[in-house]
């Protein structure tokens, strides 16, 4: 390897490295268990950016040892260690973690840590079962980041298959959303597929360009675009029970078309049909109104005079991108959001670490890992809702307590000179009862200009020329964005879906969506959800991680008909309710579950009908692959008529 690296990047490499990853490859590289001594052991401070805790004259005595290992690896002087044993590298994810390993998640972290470049998510499927799969046409809705996932493993398992997109291309919310300030607000490094790492994000939150880039350059490199129809639409689907096959209306380019498949994977997510407030007048007014997820690029709101409604997730983001060009920026605020302090929000990724991640083997994973696991059920305790909490409403327990003066202390002092507003945007419902977001001070800051004004009386109307809220007082605007979020609780609208005996899946649900594991319903046989009811998470990691779970899962539905010789199969009722009930039963004792809290995680009934209550590690279990037993499976002698 001599002179195949060049090494002039490593001194600055080293000094933005997360040394406690850092020294869980350097075992890989050199064999020596000593790099996790007790003193380089890190003692992490929650939502910060990894600081250790470590005194810095112990990081430099690793850094400096770091260097000559590293060296000598690089310019190949010293080979590759032998691989770590189970042992060795569950001391390995404890000292990274800073933590020890509870039982019950070293197979779950060493699977999602893939040491090897396998995981239990790589489809594994014999010769002799590509052979049989190929019978199962299969029809994938969405080409956003579960459609694309999607595709690979049914590509990879032989399984023949057709992607539907709307859109003009791929990329799924990241094509859509294009507001100023759209990023992600999980770190990328778990915001991106565990099989399809990137060794060169910009920033440790990426912009909506940078991710779309991201999905496009995966699609690519898998040649996905091949087996995608873009431009088309799902206007109704019904199983035939005599065949055991869907038919398909679609709208197409080209005007309507049916296709028949065996199975369909809907992978259209839960955010993607934006929500407008029912507010009388709303269609009167003059100037130009839109949704942020339908931004209107071709109206210029430099000086203009703009009503922002709704202060969720979007706006959160865009506002502090506008509120320098506007002539005048009015936020009406329904409800308040509580905003994480995480100071790097909007930070560049280090030259340095993005070298170290190229170069040093398993850096990338162990940094992945740590990142993992500072976010996997780390904060599920501080949400989680105490029985015998006999405190104010505002929090759900103790724990929720401490959780939630913390926060309000960080947000509290980025506005010093200004209690009237600290009063109106620390939220009175608990941490975790609402979509949290990440705060670095741009909201605040932008609230506190003197040509914003933040609005929390209820709008009564919207008029020709603006907005008048209840207490009678008159706005006028030239444009009006409305930041209202999406029908979140509509899974799978508008399409049309019809399984047996001709039941409406929507109106079997009647506005209460339910399914097993989030994926599949009675019913309604070999039609498969990703990101479906009660799959969404909190604050314990990222969707990807459900989606790659869930995508497994279905990946194993389809292996048990090919093994099986089944045509259709569907979830057992009993199965079904049950599974159900220990969800809700969850969802009630987590500060989203909470009597005290409306939010869109909650349907008109007020059930929980998005949120998945349990740890990550739960789901990864559940999910490892389908038990027959769950099922009734449907052999084509059985079919009707």
């Amino acid at each position: 390897m001599a002179g195949q690296v060049d090494l002039g990047p490593l001194d600055q490499a080293l000094e933005t490295a997360h040394l406690p990853s850092l020294s869980a490859a350097l075992v890989h590289l050199t064999g020596d268990r000593s790099w996790l001594r007790p003193e380089w052991r890190p003692t992490y401070t929650p939502l910060s950016k990894g600081e250790t805790g470590v005194p810095e004259v112990e990081q430099a005595r690793m850094r400096a040892a770091a260097k000559a290992a590293i060296t000598d690896y690089l310019t190949g002087n010293v080979p590759m260690a032998a691989t770590p044993g189970p042992d060795l590298v569950r001391e390995m994810m404890g000292f990274v973690a800073g933590a020890d390993i509870p039982d019950g998640y070293g197979e779950f972290l060493t699977d999602e840590l893939a040491l090897d470049g396998h995981s239990s998510k790589d489809p594994d499927w014999s010769p002799e079962l590509k052979t049989v799969a190929r019978r199962l046409h299969t029809l994938v809705i969405g080409a956003g980041m579960s459609g694309l996932l999607a595709a690979i493993r049914l590509e990879q398992a032989g399984v023949p298959f057709e992607v539907v997109e709307k859109n003009t291309d791929v990329g799924g919310t990241w094509l859509e959303n294009t507001y100023p300030g759209c990023r992600v607000d999980s770190s990328n490094h778990m915001y991106s597929y565990s099989f399809e790492p990137n060794h060169f994000w910009p920033q440790h939150f990426s912009t909506q360009p940078v991710l779309l880039n991201y999905f496009q350059d995966v699609a690519a490199r898998h040649d996905l675009r091949k087996h995608i129809r873009f431009g088309v639409t799902v206007e109704e689907m019904a199983w035939d029970e005599r065949r055991a096959v869907w038919k398909v209306k679609l709208q197409t380019p080209e005007g309507p078309q049916q296709v028949e498949v065996n199975a369909v994977i809907t992978a259209v997510g839960q955010l993607n049909r934006p929500r407008y407030p029912q507010i009388t007048g709303r269609e009167r007014f003059a100037g130009p109104a839109f949704h942020s997820a339908e931004w209107r690029h071709d109206v210029d709101l430099t000086g203009k005079r703009v009503a922002v409604i709704g202060t969720g997730a979007s706006a959160y983001q865009f506002v502090p991108e506008i509120a320098g060009k506007v002539g005048r920026l009015t936020v009406f605020q329904r409800t308040p959001p509580w905003g994480f302090p995480v100071a790097h929000y909007h930070e560049d990724v280090p030259a340095g670490m993005n070298w170290l991640m190229e170069h040093v083997p398993f850096y990338d994973k162990w940094y992945r890992f740590w990142m993992f696991w500072m976010v996997t059920d780390g904060l599920l305790p501080m949400v989680t809702a105490d029985p015998g909490w006999n405190g104010p409403s505002t929090a759900v327990s103790e724990l929720n307590q401490g959780f939630r003066d913390m926060i309000a202390m960080a947000i509290a002092a980025q506005a010093p000179d200004r209690p009237d507003l600290v009063e109106k945007v620390i939220p009175t419902y608990p941490v975790g009862g609402k979509r949290s977001l990440l705060d670095n001070g741009v909201w605040m800051a932008a609230l506190q200009r003197p040509n914003v004004e933040l609005v929390t009386e209820g709008i009564a109307e919207i008029t020709e020329t603006g907005v008048v809220t209840a207490d009678g007082q008159a706005r006028d605007f030239d444009v009006i964005i409305y930041g209202t979020g999406f029908h979140a609780s509509k899974f799978l609208w508008p399409m049309k879906i019809r399984g047996r005996g001709g039941a409406d899946l929507h109106e079997t649900w009647a506005g209460d969506p339910r399914a097993y594991l989030g994926m599949t319903t009675p019913g309604f046989p070999n039609l498969f959800m990703i990101y479906g009811p009660n799959t969404n998470i909190v604050v314990n990691g990222s969707i990807i991680f459900f989606s790659e779970c869930s995508v497994r899962y279905i990946l194993g539905c389809l292996k048990l008909l090919a093994q099986t010789g089944a045509v259709a199969m569907e979830p057992k009722r009993e199965v079904h309710e049950a599974f159900n009930t220990r969800v809700d039963e969850g969802n009630r004792l987590m500060a989203w579950g909470a009597p005290q809290v409306a939010s869109w995680y909650k349907n008109e009934a007020g059930r929980v009908t998005q949120n998945w209550p349990f740890a990550l590690v739960d789901y990864w279990r559940a999910t490892l692959t389908p038990d027959p037993q769950d099922f009734v499976l449907t052999k084509s002698a059985e079919l009707v008529g």
